[in-house]
């Protein structure tokens, strides 16, 4: 089967690509730097030509308002249009879990116009919301530090590795499009205070995390469980955070 991965040479585009290759499926990474641009339609006609499934898991090089809500919408209508010229039948995309309780930030907003795209174009489709990645701890707590301090809620998080996401990823793209939203988490919950609090002396980092449950996150106050899944229905993964943060703290 042909797959095109958009954002195949990111984090979790480069997992994918690689775990579904080694399935014997024809894959294409698909990104700016290989030639295909979902943001100008640059390659993407060839790109899916002969293509079955599509999977997005692209993410906005800016987080500004105006920014990220151009470029989700941009990307997704020509990638939806060109799928439709080139009769994809499954279209996937990576979201995030809790978005739409979040649309006082402008990147969550972004997502849920992305998400609306997807579920009125006439591809089949599946959306995949994941909890915060453990890879990106470290940008969490650059955007909430205020000279040596990091300010954070204590709301609940259910953190998931990056290798995981790319794992599940797989059987999503190669299953029937659910035409609907899926959920996938960790294995354990925290706060977000502590997320951060924990790899910060993982890493020997001198900053010291703040509890304050009025910090912003990425733009918008949380409430308890604003960042966590349905608890019945989410798909829960393995690896575990304490794992996660030994084998950073090696290379320290």
């Amino acid at each position: 089967m042909k797959i095109v991965v958009i954002g195949g040479s990111g984090l979790i585009g480069k997992k994918l690509v690689s775990n579904l290759k080694q399935l014997g499926h024809e894959v294409i990474a698909a990104s700016p730097s290989l030639g295909i641009n979902s943001v100008t339609g640059e390659g993407l006609t060839d790109a899916l030509n002969g293509a079955e499934v599509v999977v997005d898991v692209t993410n906005s090089p800016s987080f500004e308002d105006k920014a990220v809500l151009e470029f989700f919408e941009t990307s997704t209508r020509h990638l939806l249009a060109a799928e439709e010229a080139a009769g994809v039948k499954h279209h996937v995309a990576l979201s995030v879990v809790g978005t739409e309780g979040l649309l006082q930030s402008g990147y969550f907003r972004a997502k849920i116009a992305q998400e609306n795209l997807i579920k009125a174009s006439k591809i089949p489709y599946t959306i995949v919301r994941a909890t915060q990645f453990f890879e990106f701890v470290g940008g969490i707590a650059y955007t909430s530090t205020e000279g040596d301090k990091v300010r954070l809620s204590s709301a609940d998080v259910q953190p998931i590795a990056a290798e995981d996401v790319s794992e599940v990823l797989v059987d999503f793209t190669l299953d029937k499009p659910s035409n609907g939203i899926r959920e996938i988490a960790g294995p354990k919950k925290f706060g977000l205070d502590e997320f951060v609090r924990q790899y910060l002396i993982a890493t020997q980092d001198a900053r010291q995390v703040v509890t304050d449950d009025k910090a912003p996150y990425f733009g918008t106050e949380l409430k308890k469980s604003s960042l966590l899944p349905d608890d019945s229905s989410a798909r829960l993964t393995s690896a575990r955070y304490a794992d996660w943060l030994k084998s950073i703290a090696v290379n320290v």
